[in-house]
């Protein structure tokens, strides 16, 4: 009788582990929005480049605090004394064709390994919530022509990730033997071992034009997870099943990212909008 209570303790742990996070209750709350209009991007200090500034369009402030993240900024990984990587708000013709402030990333070629320039919204504290993220994108003409390339420019990764006990949410661009690009939705536990991957080749990669970007997921280890990518509006990939790995929530959100052996590429980024959930 002596080892029942331990027993009991664990079984009772064990069972109070969150397997899902509970679905926002009634419509979606905007959590986030912002054009880049009236934002400062500062220098480079510590390998992050952060933006900060309330939008005068949209009244919300930079940096990112959604998911009770206390930090943000473009992480700049490899950047070889800021040769291989810059990044810059410009003034540009946005989607509406119209004037707008864009956040323009370039990768020139990768320095050592791992060369690039996600915008990270870091020391999450909430991981375990639903989130819908939409933005516009407007990728270079050249970089996806070339055979067998790739890049990416979203992701995220729960806590445990880099030992190998965690799950990481991905977007990928590949060009195909014939320079041909296609899009890949993929979660997996690392780089080389992916736990489920979706191709998708029906939906045209836009190059050299504006798009529309939306990804949602319900953070969940149980059969009612949801990992949800769209481009102008048609479904990339739609995976139903776990989004996470030995309950681990998620560390950190690449909300934007400019990474690949696709090279040299550039993109623009503009209008960001953070939900709580499915928007109507």
């Amino acid at each position: 009788m002596k080892y029942l209570f331990p027993l009991l303790a664990v079984l009772f742990v064990s069972a109070c582990q969150p397997t899902s996070s509970e679905p926002a209750q009634g419509p979606a709350k905007l959590l986030f929005s912002s054009g880049f209009e009236g934002v400062t991007l500062g220098p480079l200090k510590e390998g992050y480049q952060t933006i900060t500034g309330t939008d005068s369009v949209t009244g919300y402030r930079w940096p990112i605090t959604v998911l009770g993240a206390k930090n943000s900024g473009l992480h700049m990984i490899n950047h070889d004394n800021q040769q291989a990587l810059h990044n810059e708000i410009q003034t540009v013709t946005g989607h509406n064709g119209h004037p707008t402030r864009a956040l323009y990333s370039v990768e020139n070629y990768e320095h050592r390994n791992d060369t690039q320039s996600p915008y990270e919204i870091l020391d999450i504290t909430d991981g375990r919530r639903d989130l819908y993220i939409r933005y516009w994108i407007k990728l270079d003409r050249s970089s996806l022509t070339q055979p067998n390339k790739w890049r990416s420019f979203f992701e995220w990764k729960t806590k445990g990730y880099a030992n190998g006990s965690g799950f990481r949410l991905i977007s990928f661009i590949y060009t195909d033997d014939d320079g041909k690009p296609y899009w890949v939705w993929q979660g997996d536990f690392d780089p080389e071992h992916p736990i489920w991957e979706i191709e998708n080749r029906e939906i045209p990669v836009p190059m050299g034009k504006w798009f529309l970007t939306e990804f949602y997921w319900h953070w969940s280890e149980g059969s009612d997870g949801r990992s949800l990518w769209k481009i102008n509006g048609q479904v990339v990939g739609d995976h139903l099943g776990p989004t996470t790995r030995n309950h681990k929530p998620i560390d950190f959100i690449m909300l934007t990212q400019i990474y690949g052996n696709a090279n040299p590429k550039h993109q623009w980024v503009d209008d960001i909008e953070i939900w709580d959930g499915l928007p109507d």
